[in-house]
């Protein structure tokens, strides 16, 4: 069966592991059901990257920020920055910025620069992309405090997690994750969130689903993310895909 309307709410068309067929695979994967890519930045550099794919194509969008690992050369005036490559039409949200406890990258620094981009955010009345690897208690500490028009993408906490990010207003993003064998968490989140505060999402080129595991992942490969919140919540594919769509439509104000 051919499926349509995937839409896929955070990729990195600009990582390397792209650099050899990029173009052709972007070329062709609207063939495969892939109505819309929300292309994420790490630095300035990938911004650029990220809004060159998305003048290229009409269903690939940009997301403009500071990613947590991506700190050390930093400029000075980055906000100002960010804030103009906000004002380019395909140009859809801030992001990804957030907090990662996984690497040793100070802390102080990290939290100061996700604050800084929460408050722009904000400034600009535009979404946030988050990133929060075992850092929970510091983002949605974070998070609570300015309420946020947020995506916590490649959501890994609980399921009482979750419906705090609910109540506070925010959608989650679940990708390949939620096909593992060891992902419980992932399942009880896909089982109970409100169905109208989840995208998906790939993290392209990372976080292939069952059974491709390890290898590259591009965004046609929702259908099995799809597949199983499908099975788990008792629905069709299509009408899951249907439904994260239109949710990622909403998040990301794509008309």
């Amino acid at each position: 069966m051919n499926y349509e309307n995937i839409f896929d709410a955070h990729a990195h068309y600009d990582d390397k592991w792209f650099d050899d067929d990029r173009f052709e695979l972007l070329d062709n994967i609207k063939n495969k059901g892939v109505c819309g890519i929300v292309n994420n930045s790490v630095d300035l550099k990938t911004a650029q990257k990220s809004i060159e794919y998305a003048e290229k194509y009409d269903f690939v969008y940009a997301a403009v920020g500071f990613h947590p690992e991506n700190l050390d050369n930093m400029p000075l005036d980055y906000l100002d920055a960010i804030a103009e490559l906000t004002k380019h039409e395909k140009v859809v949200a801030i992001g990804e910025t957030g907090l990662d406890y996984h690497w040793d990258i100070p802390k102080d620094k990290q939290k100061r620069v996700f604050e800084e981009q929460i408050k722009l955010s904000l400034d600009l009345k535009m979404p946030l992309v988050v990133h929060d690897r075992e850092a929970h208690k510091d983002t949605f500490d974070l998070l609570r405090k300015y309420r946020p028009n947020a995506l916590v993408h490649c959501f890994s906490g609980s399921a009482e997690l979750m419906r705090e990010a609910v109540r506070l207003g925010m959608y989650i993003s679940l990708g390949g994750v939620v096909t593992f064998k060891n992902a419980r968490q992932s399942v009880e989140v896909a089982s109970e969130i409100p169905i109208d505060r989840l995208l998906l999402e790939t993290d392209a080129p990372y976080m292939a689903p069952v059974p491709f595991r390890g290898k590259r992942c591009d965004s046609s490969l929702i259908l099995y993310a799809a597949e199983k919140i499908a099975s788990i919540r008792n629905m069709g594919i299509q009408e899951v895909l249907n439904i994260t769509c239109e949710n990622a439509k909403r998040f990301y104000n794509i008309k």
